[in-house]
């Protein structure tokens, strides 16, 4: 279980671009954080180094577990979910299939998957081919997961864009339990996060 996640004087570059360095996080069991800042400052990209999807060229990413510190790479594959902007669904699938998959490929299985669904209000949406559901039951879709199999540190990569407001709320309210109970969210985002969350600013 990852109880804490250190980002130590990190620094990313895209192709000739220094998006940002010298950046210093520390995220605790507990804790909400928004990352906040204008498009292209590096918001998605300090996600996905956490995630171990992009190497920076400088600093370092740990996570603790109590006092021990964790091997990142157990750290990421058995504690951490990633919900990037894109949502990764398979169109061709019924929603109870791509949840379903995706519950068992993150740890979780089918009853967790339909503990899930119910959870985000998709159960009638469940035998739909994904390709017709709107942005906003295909991005509840992809949140599944994150209740589907339960992991430490939730990364979110603009979760709110395509929600309306009753699901924001419920989004919300799910996150608040995910922190309440010891979890981490690390989240970069636009609008405020419906919830109590610190805001972090990402800039060049």
């Amino acid at each position: 279980m990852i109880a804490a996640l250190h980002i130590d004087d990190l620094a990313v570059q895209r192709g000739e671009r220094i998006l940002f360095k010298g950046f210093n996080l520390t995220v605790a069991a507990g804790e909400a954080v928004a990352l906040v800042g204008a498009n292209g400052a590096g918001k998605t990209s300090l996600l996905r180094c956490v995630a171990g999807l992009l190497r920076p060229i400088a600093g370092n990413i740990r996570f603790r577990d109590g006092e021990t510190e964790t091997d990142p790479e157990e750290a990421r594959r058995f504690g951490c979910h990633m919900v990037g902007h894109q949502d990764g669904l398979k169109g061709a699938r019924t929603a109870r299939e791509e949840l379903t998959f995706q519950a068992g490929w993150t740890g979780g299985d089918a009853s967790s998957a339909l503990v899930a669904a119910e959870r985000l209000g998709l159960t009638r949406l469940l035998d739909l081919p994904v390709r017709v559901l709107s942005a906003g039951q295909r991005r509840r879709l992809a949140l599944a997961r994150l209740i589907a199999a339960p992991r430490s540190l939730w990364l979110l990569d603009e979760p709110l864009a395509p929600l309306d407001a009753a699901s924001r709320l419920l989004l919300g309210e799910v996150m608040a339990d995910h922190v309440a109970g010891g979890g981490l969210i690390l989240a970069a985002v636009h609008d405020p996060l419906p919830l109590t969350a610190r805001v972090i600013e990402v800039a060049a």
